[in-house]
Order: C-alpha cells, then sequence, then structure tokens
C-alpha cells in the first residue's frame, strides 16, 4: 500500500546519500603553488614530474567512456535508508555510451597516495538495454573524477562520481513486473579503475563501474519504483586538449 509518508522519508534519505556523496567527492587539497620567480634561485626544488603536464588546472580532455553492465545487485545504499539488502528480480544488461568533457580543478597535489587532483566532468551519454523490458536510456550527466597521481606514475588509478537525469522507454504502465515505473528517470553512476597516459595528450581507461536508474518514486503509488542497479566492467578513451 502507497505510503506518502514512507515515500517521503526515502526520498529525503536518496536526496541525503547524493549530497554526501558529492561533497565526499570533492577536491581533498588546494593546488600547489609556486612562490618563486624565473630570476629566484630555488632551494630543495621539487623533483621533475611528466605527470604535472597532463594534470593541470583549467585543462580540458574530451573522453569517450563505454562498458559491459550484466551484473545486478541492490541498491547500494539500502542500508542508510533502512531498506533490506536485496535486488530487483528482474535481469537488465546496460551497455552505456558515454561523452564527457573534463575540466581539471586543480594543479596536482596532496601527501603520500593521496597525491592527485579532481576533475569535474559534464557528459551526455546513450545505454542500450540489450536484456530487460526496456530497450534503451538516454541521460545527461555531471560529477567529478580524483585521480591519485604519484610522479612520474604512467599508470594513475581513479575515482569518479556521477549524478544526472535522462529517459528510458519505461514498460512499467504497460504492466511489465519489475520494470520501469516511467519515462522520466535519475541516475547514479560510480566508478574506479586505472588510466594510461601514452603521453600528455592521449590516455585509455580500464575499470569497474555501477549504473543506478530509478524515478524517485514520482510514478507511485500507480507504478511502484523499482530500479535499476548493475556493474560491469567499462574501458575509456581520453584526449586533451
Amino acid at each position: 500500500m502507497f505510503k506518502p509518508g514512507v515515500t517521503m522519508m526515502k526520498l529525503q534519505r536518496l536526496i541525503l546519500c547524493g549530497l554526501m556523496l558529492f561533497f565526499l567527492s570533492t577536491p581533498l587539497f588546494a593546488e600547489e603553488t609556486k612562490s618563486t620567480s624565473p630570476d629566484t634561485p630555488t632551494v630543495n626544488q621539487e623533483p621533475y614530474d611528466f605527470n604535472k603536464e597532463i594534470y593541470y588546472k583549467n585543462k580540458l580532455e574530451l573522453s569517450f567512456d563505454t562498458g559491459w553492465y550484466p551484473y545486478n545487485i541492490p541498491f547500494i545504499f539500502n542500508p542508510l535508508m533502512g531498506d533490506d539488502w536485496k535486488r530487483n528480480p528482474l535481469d537488465y544488461t546496460l551497455v552505456p555510451l558515454i561523452l564527457s568533457l573534463r575540466w581539471h580543478l586543480n594543479d596536482v597535489g596532496g601527501p603520500l597516495f593521496l597525491r592527485g587532483n579532481c576533475d569535474f566532468t559534464v557528459s551526455g551519454s546513450y545505454t542500450i538495454i540489450p536484456q530487460g523490458p526496456e530497450s534503451r536510456y538516454a541521460a545527461y550527466m555531471m560529477g567529478l573524477r580524483y585521480n591519485f597521481v604519484q610522479r612520474n606514475w604512467r599508470v594513475v588509478p581513479y575515482f569518479e562520481a556521477r549524478v544526472g537525469v535522462g529517459f528510458v522507454d519505461a514498460k512499467g504502465p504497460q504492466g511489465v513486473k519489475y520494470a520501469q515505473g516511467q519515462d522520466l528517470t535519475f541516475n547514479m553512476n560510480l566508478g574506479m579503475g586505472v588510466r594510461y597516459n601514452f603521453n600528455p595528450r592521449y590516455s585509455m581507461s580500464l575499470g569497474i563501474g555501477y549504473m543506478h536508474i530509478s524515478n524517485l518514486y514520482l510514478s507511485e503509488p500507480k507504478v511502484l519504483n523499482y530500479g535499476i542497479n548493475a556493474v560491469g566492467p567499462t574501458v575509456g578513451f581520453n584526449y586533451g586538449f
């Protein structure tokens, strides 16, 4: 039975989780600065690091990422929302095609293994659904990626989080059980992996991605909101301007 109070509570908790994820993904460290001028002799000069030619403030990159998400799991924030750890019994497979513009917010900085920088990402995506009642999902997303940049490492680990809004060809209103409840949906994407830099302009990445799609209970009580939660491997290609 539809309970407005319970639904609003779940919605508030979901929004709170999203805000926490956003603020936790913000740049951890301020950019490094240099106070000396070219005419001033330097003492204890920092060793050369070619990664500073790749990750620096205001750099722009164009990236294309895709993946294969065949593994269905529960919504990862279910325990925080007081819900049972269970997944939608209907299996989905998602194939996201994501074109992104990345804007590096700061220079490389930070101590030890946390040394790195952060980039702000704006993305447009088209997701093919080869398994499941629906067949496609188009969305706009934005978020942050943190790059763990060690000196002169060509392999750079990363973690990213993105949220967005989009449209799916929902089949729940047509009576398909466990399908999506309406066309207008929201999404959350988490990813982690490694990026290999061939040079300051070209690089590629390999990782694991998670995609959540749901309508935030907007289709209820007419059609139940089950959502999609899928995980799988990803690959990406980057071009730096």
